[in-house]
């Protein structure tokens, strides 16, 4: 398993990048993002800063890639944050210089289509965050999710364990960004079940590489993802976005990273809610746990040609749905099937 070193973190009152490597949806949801950055001055005494393209739809690659590397090369930013997620990251990624990404480490947090960044900034032997989406989680309408905001804190400042825990309520309908009034009220909420285990009671500790499990189709398409050698005894992360993939589709993915022969690696796999709702898929709640069923179903089917002795933990709220857990990316993580506890060090 390879070593990947931790960036130095920020303190209060230090400056942080924020960029939109991936979509620049804040110049359409401007109201989203506001809410954001003043959470970010407000609840962790931050100060943000914009780069060219942070605000902008659908700027070039190359010049997305340079705000991203001019953040990491500027001494005076402690951290990066991305704003939001997207769909084509993985064009911007090849455009990134990685020297000085290399020569400046420094903590970057993002998920979904950010997946491209956490799997490069990994190759690049620098550790990252999975989570803490300007948009989504600072932005949150109502009020911040104390859980989520708990352990981005954490993830921010601290370099300690951490412990997760399981949501009490947890939702995956989000309010309408195209409505402002919608800010003023906290999404829906859906009582919580718990993490579900599945395979030996034994302790796992290593560290952790995945993402977005779409984005590591993608990846692994373009032969961007770490070898079998350098992911041996890491434990596996993923989760599906908001496009809700079928149960079908997971299973293929899952049984390709097999095919590849990524699953043999991992001692213990933790697998994120999947998100089942969406505005164009609307699905009742009834229908949301079926769904949740059959993908569990999908993965496990998927997985036991390959590698059966796995410790599989389901449900675990760091992907699309609220409230979302801070992961890092390449950090340690104990996934303990014989207590049944998951803590990660930040």
């Amino acid at each position: 398993m390879r070593s990947l070193n931790y960036p130095t973190k920020p303190q209060p009152g230090d400056r942080v990048a924020v960029v939109s490597p991936s979509a620049g949806l804040p110049a359409l949801f401007p109201h989203v993002y506001e809410l954001g950055l003043r959470r970010l001055r407000e609840e962790f005494g931050l100060e943000p800063v914009e780069y060219p393209t942070t605000r902008v739809m659908g700027a070039d690659p190359r010049d997305r890639a340079r705000d991203l590397t001019a953040a990491f090369a500027d001494p005076s930013i402690t951290a990066v944050l991305a704003t939001v997620g997207g769909d084509d990251l993985i064009t911007v990624t090849p455009h990134l210089d990685d020297d000085v990404l290399r020569a400046n480490p420094k903590p970057y947090f993002g998920y979904s289509d950010n997946t491209n960044v956490l799997n490069h900034l990994y190759r690049l032997g620098i550790v990252a965050y999975h989570g803490g989406s300007v948009l989504v989680h600072l932005g949150r309408p109502g009020a911040p999710h104390p859980l989520t905001f708990d352990s981005l804190r954490a993830a921010l400042f601290g370099s300690d364990w951490y412990e997760l825990t399981p949501a009490p309520a947890w939702g995956d309908r989000p309010n309408p960004w195209t409505e402002p009034e919608t800010l003023e009220y906290e999404p829906e909420m859906l009582p919580g079940e718990g993490w579900r285990w599945q395979g030996p009671e034994r302790v796992v500790r290593g560290r952790t590489w995945g993402g977005c499990l779409e984005i590591l189709h993608w990846l692994m398409a373009t032969d961007r993802v770490p070898t079998v050698t350098e992911l041996d005894g890491s434990v596996l992360l993923f989760e599906t976005s908001q496009e809700m993939p079928s149960a079908q589709e997971v299973f293929r993915i899952v049984r390709n990273m097999g095919e590849r022969g990524l699953l043999a690696a991992f001692p213990a796999i933790v697998v994120g809610r999947p998100k089942a709702w969406n505005f164009d898929r609307p699905l009742s709640v009834p229908e949301r746990s079926a769904w949740g069923t059959a993908q569990r179903e999908a993965i496990i089917r998927a997985l036991t040609p390959y590698n059966p002795d796995a410790v599989v933990v389901f449900d675990v709220d760091l992907g699309h749905t609220d409230p979302q857990l801070i992961i890092p990316y390449g950090g340690e993580i104990l996934v303990d099937a014989v207590d049944r506890r998951i803590a990660v060090r930040y």
